[in-house]
């Protein structure tokens, strides 16, 4: 099985796991995932299996979707819901809607944020969460991520929804560059009304081109692979990576792509690319490889090789 699989993955388990269990499922070994999603949050985690894992670094840059609910009263240590409360709780009245306008737009175009505590990035080696259960925080450096929407789902008067304990719920939509923190986004949306918040819930509903009405769950996956369909919703490494330029090649072309040698390409087919463009190498419908376009020397030099050589 080569190709891509869209899984709605489910609260409660790593981005780890869900690999661990499609492995399982079935019966591949080479699998991954091109985007990690919190253990809490669920929606949409695109996984590659066999030769098309070796595509991930086309598509894990993708602009990502979610919607998301931040709960507006106390703020935690991980940043959502999971976490221990690091403030007072503080009964949520309710906002102009022009406060919540003024705190969206804030926090909308490029922004700087600060890797929380509790995350898998790396430092020195470390992930950050596994310095964090230790007790320890270190200084992170910020990172400038893009917002792209940043906006409340409710359009009538009740922005939020109250809560028994006195916290509000505010339901939100957010469209971000690839590395953003949501939980962060939450935080600093809670500054910005002046009360403390946490992401209650997370779901992802778009990942690049892929979006969840297209995922399975990992339920669905075994009944398939049982009654041997799970093909039939199988992605090709093709049509995973359809946002990508893409170039048909000659037979001596092909013979040079899988060889790792560079192919001409006429300055009139490449729709004026930038340089160091990814492209999709084809041939008869199927990728060869996916190449990177040098400007000057108007050639694609395979980057990733998708077939054996014969």
């Amino acid at each position: 099985m080569d190709g891509a699989l869209i899984i709605d993955k489910p609260a409660g388990i790593t981005s780890h796991d869900v690999v661990a269990r499609v492995r399982r499922i079935i019966g591949e070994r080479r699998v991954g995932h091109t985007g990690t999603l919190d253990p809490f949050a669920t929606g949409v985690l695109v996984i590659l299996v066999g030769r098309a894992t070796r595509v991930a670094q086309f598509l894990s840059g993708a602009e990502k979707e979610y919607e998301a609910i931040i709960r507006l009263g106390y703020a935690t240590d991980t940043g959502d819901a999971t976490g221990r409360l690091t403030t007072e709780t503080q009964r949520c009245t309710e906002v102009h809607r022009d406060a919540f306008e003024a705190a969206f737009a804030s926090l909308r175009g490029e922004i700087e944020q600060t890797p929380p505590m509790y995350s898998a990035k790396k430092v020195r080696g470390e992930k950050l969460y596994e310095l964090a259960r230790r007790g320890e925080e270190i200084e992170r450096k910020p990172i400038r991520v893009t917002i792209s929407k940043f906006e409340s789902m409710s359009h009538d008067d009740g922005l939020l929804q109250k809560n028994d304990d006195g916290t509000c719920d505010l339901k939100v939509r957010v469209v971000c560059s690839a590395g953003t923190y949501v939980r962060v986004l939450a935080e600093d949306f809670g500054k910005r009304v002046g009360i403390g918040a946490h992401l209650a819930e997370l779901r992802r509903t778009r990942a690049g081109d892929f979006k969840i009405e297209a995922a399975i769950t990992l339920e669905r996956l075994s009944e398939l692979t049982r009654s041997d369909s799970a093909s039939q919703i199988l992605i090709s490494p093709d049509a995973a990576l359809s946002h990508l330029p893409t170039v048909q090649l000659t037979a001596d072309d092909v013979r040079r792509t899988l060889h790792g040698m560079d192919v001409q390409i006429e300055a009139s087919a490449t729709f004026n690319w930038s340089d160091g463009q990814p492209v999709r190498m084809g041939d008869t419908g199927e990728l060869t490889a996916v190449g990177i376009y040098d400007k000057n020397r108007e050639v694609i030099h395979p980057r990733v090789v998708m077939k054996d050589k014969d």
